[in-house]
């Protein structure tokens, strides 16, 4: 989903928006501080892709617990990033959005219009992710192109076109931090939070990528 992010949905944002307004801009600084917490997400990454398999098989307690410390680390720096943000007040979520808000919904009826929106995803996840066997089964399609492409797309496209929607209406500082931030989201947050959540569960999740999915990332980093 990160590469998604950063190569398609960020590259439709930016071809949309430019062939119907020209030139567009985005702030550097929150594109750089982005920037930079990608590139810490990827050197985490890193870390136990390379190293695991010499300190021991993927059920030694030491590669387990590698993992959950390079997890601990990549949320502490999510929060961090979070809060960088939050105190430098220029993310284009809390400017742009004030700025161009229109009259429509009340607050209560736009959060209640969230939740079963949310609520909504969430049930058709699981009825997405319940039929992906017997695709596999009968496609012959690999699990691996379902999980890095297929199911990616379709789970955050009302995402996705909201990020190109906003570029063509030339909000592309909103559009880059769309793009963007979900990304961070995935890398530095979703992905180490599931390390714990697998141990809870009792099948331990580890951060051990293999380097065509590492350099694939490192790529959309670049």
């Amino acid at each position: 989903r990160s590469r998604g992010n950063l190569l398609l949905v960020l590259g439709f944002a930016m071809v949309g928006g430019g062939v119907k307004h020209g030139v567009q801009k985005f702030d550097r600084v929150q594109a750089g501080r982005n920037s930079i917490l990608l590139v810490l997400a990827v050197l985490a990454l890193l870390i136990p892709s390379l190293w695991s398999h010499s300190i021991g098989p993927d059920t030694s307690p030491k590669v387990e617990a590698l993992s959950m410390g390079v997890a601990l680390v990549m949320i502490l720096l999510y929060g961090l990033g979070l809060l960088d943000a939050a105190r430098a007040d220029t993310s284009p979520l809390t400017h742009n959005l004030p700025k161009h808000e229109q009259a429509g919904w009340s607050k209560t009826t736009a959060t209640g219009v969230l939740v079963l929106a949310t609520a909504g995803i969430v049930w058709l996840s699981e009825v997405l992710v319940g039929v992906i066997e017997p695709v596999v089964a009968s496609l012959g399609v690999s699990e691996f192109f379902l999980g890095v492409i297929l199911v990616p797309l379709i789970g955050n496209v009302a995402e996705h076109l909201v990020a190109v929607k906003v570029a063509t209406q030339n909000h592309m500082d909103l559009s880059v931090e769309i793009a963007i931030a979900s990304s961070l989201q995935i890398a530095l947050f979703v992905a180490p939070v599931l390390v714990f959540v697998s141990l809870l569960m009792g099948h331990p999740l580890h951060l051990d990528f293999n380097m065509f999915e590492l350099l694939a990332l490192i790529v959309g980093v670049l």
